[in-house]
């Protein structure tokens, strides 16, 4: 199998958003992350959080927890420095939180277009994306008073209760025992999440053609990531031939979802086409 690099790049500068376009240029062209910056502000608000579809699923222009989330990763992929603007998130957050965890939106996306599936999401706090916001705080080295909260109620909910029973809040705590501070509590939490994984709802161990899910390449998006050491080689190799074998004839990679438009099924593509080349890259297979 073989990745033709030169459409899938075509692909995102067709097709994806400026701010993909700017990840993509930092990742792959040695761009600096400034423009990156400069991209995910343009969908912060006033109190500091981030909204206007940055998640494209939901197109409500107020803050909401998930935006912050997106935001924050896209600074921790091309590894940018922007304190100001993950200080100013973390306020925001500090203000709708219950004990340092947040829901995933609010009732307000429902006043704006959304995907269908966010009509059955309980908008209640919870890991996701609590424990992955705290998580990339962490790894862009800011700190604050609601991240060191946010980590508290995390770890302490997975130890209470254990690994909670759902998929993406599964990938979330992940996030978080990959970056938080107290290496030997994350570890700790990282072999009961390990534990967890099989058998989860929509966690695929396997590629499942057309269903969605989570990969293993979801919790080991590189051979260094702590979560690698939870798959065998044979199943990291497995969903990675899966991954190269998604390639579109127009360059980019499917959704297996049903977004709210147009437009936002074009930015996911950019989005998942960019993150594919990540992790392929990261693997050695580009």
């Amino acid at each position: 199998m073989t990745i033709d690099l030169t459409a899938a790049r075509t692909f995102v500068r067709v097709g994806g958003r400026i701010l993909e376009q700017r990840v993509a240029e930092a990742l792959f062209d040695g761009g600096g992350t400034g423009p990156v910056v400069h991209a995910v502000t343009a969908y912060r608000n006033e109190d500091g959080g981030f909204g206007h579809g940055l998640e494209p699923d939901k197109l409500a222009p107020s803050s909401q927890p998930l935006d912050v989330e997106v935001a924050l990763e896209r600074l921790v992929t091309v590894g940018a420095s922007a304190p100001d603007l993950v200080t100013g998130a973390c306020d925001f957050l500090a203000t709708v939180s219950e004990g340092g965890a947040v829901p995933i939106a609010f009732a307000s996306i429902h006043d704006h277009p959304h995907a269908v599936h966010w009509s059955e999401i309980p908008l209640v706090a919870g890991q996701n994306p609590t424990a992955s916001i705290a998580g990339y705080a962490h790894a862009l080295g800011v700190r604050h008073a609601w991240v060191d909260e946010a980590t508290e109620w995390s770890f302490h909910s997975l130890e209470a209760d254990g690994p909670p029973p759902e998929v993406h809040a599964l990938r979330c705590v992940t996030r978080l025992v990959e970056h938080a501070p107290d290496r030997a509590r994350a570890q700790s939490a990282a072999t009961a999440i390990a534990a967890a994984l099989p058998g989860t709802p929509m966690y695929q161990e396997r590629p499942a053609e057309g269903e969605y899910g989570l990969s293993p390449l979801e919790f080991a998006p590189t051979p260094t990531s702590l979560g690698r050491s939870w798959f065998a080689d044979d199943v990291i190799e497995a969903n990675l031939d899966h991954l190269e074998r998604l390639q579109q004839d127009d360059g980019g990679w499917p959704i297996a979802w049903e977004p709210p438009g147009s437009a936002a099924l074009g930015a996911w593509r950019g989005i998942v086409t960019v993150q594919a080349l990540e992790i392929l890259t990261a693997y050695g297979r580009l």
